[in-house]
């Protein structure tokens, strides 16, 4: 069970001075001069253990957890790494890459090299491998270690202090992160970040000793060493990790936001491949409107340049090697690479203070049909130029930090000041931005913040506790302050209870909050095509009441700082239960209770009745999953049992359904034409890689006969078109324009499906219903009007496909044995609170074991 500490949440003022005499009391305990190099056998990486203890008096009233670094060892970190077992499979030896087993050997010889390299384990893979983290600095000793902690937390924590703060000029080392691998299939940057790091460990020269005196440098080797073994651009999960940072379900993509938060780096480059030439961020319109634009655009634009010359002055030519010049889209394109959603790598590390972030696509293909054709020699002849060309933009980025030093760090400071100080953001112009050729009108972005956004507390004001609880403690891993109130308070002209938690929108990492509590911006009229989705909210799409006070005073002396939200694990002492079935954890519960075999009942508004008798195993369940079960005089009708879902989906469709507890197996067009036991299924999901026109003659046969008899659920058009062919329901399915995307105002029925959902769902590729039978009944609609709230959603040429044509129309529809749903309810694991709708099909759609009135 969670449990929550608080500490007063108040308005502080800090000066520089107040600061630096509390936190030198810190450094007291030290000892003067290098400290012995630390090496340790390996074991939880060192900078990963917490110390919870603030910086000073002062850092302990602000409104943001403590650091989560260790202080208590200076540089180098050294640590020796246990060799993985060769696997001669591994898809980068083909290229004359590093592959996977051989890194963990690599950086041990690299920490023998001197004392500027130290090793760290980050995390693992949803595969189970080490994701290493390295850092190249010169040499700290404890005490030095601990003054750079200090220092990084002022420049958080307290920003006007920290603009302030003679230490932080003179002294603080520019953070600056190499992110490599994220996609397993782009493999080279790991060997340019291992190259480098080699010529970083011995070098003599006074620009590398200035840089690693003033600097640290931190490399994640490989972000996805799943897929750098088996040649995919997903990890282990199936997940594509540059799409999942609004969320963070994989454990990879946490690993990398928690380096994130704990190095704050200043400077970051996520390299990736391939577009030929070099394509270097930044981007092209629409730019987040959550950043403070004016001091990204500056530093990455600047950066960019200088990557540029790096990259072109290799000398490699289209006519000799292939390589065309570097690009920069800001300059060089109108559209089509834009920066607008936070679930990219460099995007979201702007929301952790980072002031020149890039996406780096080196030039030459080697991935997916080109491994397969190109002979081997071609194969690491591009490789090799891809290193060189990564190479050369690592070491370039390094040379603008160098030089940019004291910028880098002043802008880092002003980002958090200005979210501190609540001001208002800066739009980017020709005056603002000076010496970025080409802004224009299409280039400025910016929102206006409210206040606070409040997740109120009561079974009156809040839709779901459980949500809420997931949402704030997702806020919190995110590095957002998130308070609670101890007492009853109004805000805005509303009255909300204690219990209540506030996001005070004055804290530094304002734009992260804000780019995932509101509900985003409908983008459709700015630009023709987006890169990739364009809305994401959090709070409209986990499930969770939240609600935005644009003005008002915050009641700071009715708010407590916490580190994670309240539990709210209950079960009433006496009576039948009730569980809620709305939230992903409810639906793992209810699974759990049907997997012990305990008779479970809907009732008719979709919840779970338990029977008195499993008490026991509700308190259990209680608290694995942070649920309530409540007490209940409401009587159950149809019994509900354990569902083998027979399943046809995307990865995230996948790990959601699994995250729910459902006992899923995967199914295709190729595994049921190679004979599938349909006795192993009790319901069948459909919304990808299933075609009926593609099933051999005896596998159509034997689907026909599992859907007589058990239930369908399809989702978009693969779904439509499934049911369609077979049969179960009478609707005609009609597709939105293809490229649509985003969170979309719905009108839900009553009933066992969506009775109770949220009022807002996702759309990707949006599908609505027409000509529908009889029997078919709607469960849910898009709302009149203009249904988008936020995204992108254009009709086509032809003016068809619109939100204007879906406005009214059929989302989700249900009939005997079949449920569709149009909308995107389980997308990359996001909506969370969408996926009880899918949850509750399956039970609807699944073979009655026993009608009841009891």
């Amino acid at each position: 069970m969670r449990t929550t500490r608080t500490t007063p949440a108040r308005p502080v003022l800090i000066t520089a001075l107040a600061l630096t005499t509390a936190g030198s009391l810190l450094l007291t305990p030290g000892i003067a001069g290098a400290d012995p190099k630390p090496v340790t056998r390996e074991g939880p990486a060192l900078d990963r253990q917490a110390a919870q203890t603030p910086a000073s008096a002062a850092l302990r009233a602000l409104n943001t957890p403590a650091s989560r670094t260790d202080s208590s060892y200076g540089y180098p970190r050294e640590q020796v790494l246990t060799p993985d077992p060769p696997n001669p499979a591994d898809k980068s030896i083909k290229l004359g890459l590093t592959p996977y087993h051989a890194i963990a050997p690599k950086l041990n010889a690299l920490q023998a090299l001197g004392d500027r390299v130290s090793v760290e384990v980050a995390g693992r893979s949803a595969g189970g491998h080490r994701l290493y983290l390295v850092t190249v600095t010169a040499p700290e000793s404890a005490r030095q270690a601990r003054s750079q902690e200090r220092m990084r937390e002022l420049i958080e924590r307290a920003p006007a202090a920290a603009a302030k703060s003679h230490e932080i000029k003179s002294s603080y080392k520019v953070p600056l992160f190499v992110n490599n691998n994220i996609h397993g299939n782009e493999w080279e940057g790991t060997d340019a970040s291992l190259g480098l790091i080699e010529q970083l460990a011995t070098a003599k020269d006074a620009k590398t000793r200035d840089l690693l005196s003033r600097s640290r440098l931190y490399f994640n080797i490989t972000a996805n060493p799943d897929g750098r073994i088996a040649g995919t651009r997903t990890n282990a999960n199936g997940f594509d990790m540059n799409r999942d940072f609004a969320t963070a379900s994989q454990p990879e993509v946490r690993a990398m936001r928690q380096i994130q938060i704990d190095k704050q780096p200043a400077v970051m480059l996520d390299l990736h491949g391939y577009v030929n030439g070099t394509l270097i961020e930044p981007t092209t319109p629409p730019h987040g409107e959550n950043y403070e634009y004016d001091l990204f655009l500056k530093n990455t634009y600047a950066n960019a340049l200088g990557m540029e010359s790096a990259v072109n002055g290799l000398g490699y030519t289209p006519e000799k090697d292939g390589v065309e010049p570097a690009q920069i889209p800001f300059r060089d394109q109108e559209e089509g690479w834009d920066d607008w959603p936070p679930i990219f790598t460099p995007q979201y590390a702007a929301f952790q203070g980072t002031v020149a972030a890039h996406t780096v696509e080196i030039p030459l293909a080697v991935n997916n049909e080109e491994y397969d054709t190109l002979p081997t020699a071609e194969l690491r002849r591009r490789s090799a130029v891809n290193v060189d060309v990564a190479g050369a933009a690592i070491r370039a980025t390094l040379d603008f930090t160098r030089t940019h030093r004291g910028t880098l760090i002043a802008d880092q400071i002003e980002v958090f000041r200005r979210g501190a100080a609540g001001e208002a953001q800066v739009p980017v112009s020709e005056e603002t931005v000076p010496g970025v050729p080409g802004i224009g009108p299409e280039d400025v972005y910016t929102t206006n913040f409210p206040r606070a956004y409040v997740i109120p507390a009561g079974a009156r004001s809040q839709r779901s506790a459980t949500a809420a609880a997931r949402l704030v403690d997702h806020l919190l891993a995110n590095d957002i302050g998130v308070t609670r109130a101890t007492r009853p308070f109004r805000l805005a002209g509303r009255a909300y209870s204690a219990g209540s938690y506030v996001v005070d929108m004055h804290q530094s990492k304002r734009g992260l909050a804000n780019v995932l509590l509101a509900d985003g911006t409908d983008i459709s009229d700015k630009v023709s095509v987006m890169y990739d989705i364009s809305g994401w909210s959090l709070g409209r799409l986990w499930g969770a009441t939240v609600e935005s006070a644009q003005r008002g005073s915050l009641p700071y002396g009715a708010l407590r700082a916490v580190d994670a939200a309240a539990s709210v694990g209950y079960v009433a002492p006496r009576g039948t239960l009730r569980l809620r079935l709305d939230t992903p954890q409810e639906l793992a519960a209810l699974n759990d209770l049907l997997q012990q075999g305990i008779s479970v009942r809907r009732a008719a508004d979709g919840s779970a009745i338990v029977p008195s008798s499993a008490r026991k195993a509700a308190a259990t369940a209680a608290r694995t999953y942070d649920v309530a079960f409540d007490a209940t005089h409401a009587r159950g009708t149809t019994e509900l049992r354990r569902l083998r879902v027979a399943a046809a989906v995307t990865a995230g469709e996948l790990f959601a359904l699994r995250e729910m507890n459902f006992e899923v197996t995967p199914v295709s067009t190729g595994i049921l034409n190679a004979g599938f036991d349909w006795s192993k299924a009790d319901v069948l999901f459909v919304s990808a890689g299933l075609s009926y026109d593609g099933l051999d003659p005896a596998a159509r046969t034997a689907l026909d006969a599992f859907l007589t008899g058990h239930g369908l659920v399809g989702r978009g058009a693969t779904g439509a078109e499934l049911n369609s062919a077979a049969g179960p329901l009478a609707a005609k399915p009609v597709e939105g324009n293809g490229d649509a995307n985003g969170v979309v105002r719905v009108v839900n029925a009553d009933g066992p499906i969506t009775g109770g959902a949220p009022e807002h769902g996702f759309v990707y590729a949006p599908v609505w219903f027409t000509d529908l039978g009889p029997e078919v009944r709607v469960e849910q609609s898009y709302a009149a009007g203009n249904p988008l709230v936020s995204g992108h959603w254009r009709p086509l040429e032809d003016g068809s496909g619109g939100p204007g044509a879906a406005a009214g129309q059929a989302s989700v529809v249900s009939g005997p044995g079949a449920v569709l749903f149009g909308t995107e309810p389980l997308f990359r694991d996001h909506p969370k609170g969408e996926f009880a709708q899918v949850a509750r099909a399956l039970f609807a759609v699944a073979p009655a074991s026993e009608e009841s009135g009891g």
